[in-house]
């Protein structure tokens, strides 16, 4: 099926569109509910003001985005990592990220014994 320039609200349920394309399509305001979109691949997307709830988003690459404002509750980290990002203003449990890392950088090794931050 091909729909190209058309305005129309789509009611999906019980659905395979595996192997789907959309381009230059706005869904904004969409609601997925019970979605499989594991092996997508998303370029140039807005999703500000999005919210998810009980994702499974383990193997996450992101590259180049901007996730200021991002707010990350109870989440599994286990494994994340984050490199060359920007993190002025950036908490973990309310502690400042930008100067545990300074005080990582100025030569204070993490210590458990010690009580290290």
């Amino acid at each position: 099926m091909k729909i190209e320039a058309e305005k129309n609200c789509l009611d999906v349920h019980k659905a395979d569109l595996s192997g789907s394309r959309f381009e230059d399509v706005n869904l904004s305001g969409s609601r997925f509910e019970n979605v499989n979109l594991s092996g997508c691949d998303y370029r140039n997307i807005d999703k500000s003001g999005c919210s998810f709830d009980d994702l499974n988003m383990s193997g996450w690459r992101v590259h180049d985005v901007n996730l200021a404002g991002l707010r990350i509750d109870k989440a599994n980290l286990a494994g994340a990592s984050i490199s060359g990002g920007r993190v002025d203003g950036m908490t973990i449990d309310g502690i400042s990220v930008a100067e545990l890392l300074a005080y990582r950088r100025e030569g204070h090794a993490a210590n458990p014994e010690a009580g290290a931050p």
